[in-house]
């Protein structure tokens, strides 16, 4: 996963990949995860570009609060 910082209080997701050898077993997912906790943990908030990441934060409800 790629971010790119947005100020000091807000980042940008802008891609999300996994080496194809690796797929379908949910690692991107944890990645985008990771950053939401990331956000959460250090009061900050995040900008999914990324389609995939976007399509993360939209079926968990429970991340959402980080979206800016």
């Amino acid at each position: 996963m790629t971010y790119t910082w947005a100020g000091e209080d807000k980042f940008i997701i802008d891609h999300t990949e996994v080496d194809p050898k690796f797929g379908g077993q949910g690692l991107a997912k944890q990645l985008v995860l990771a950053g939401a906790a990331y956000a959460k943990e250090n009061n900050k908030k995040v900008i999914p570009l990324c389609p995939y990441a976007k399509s993360v934060f939209e079926k968990n409800q429970n991340i959402q609060d980080v979206l800016s």
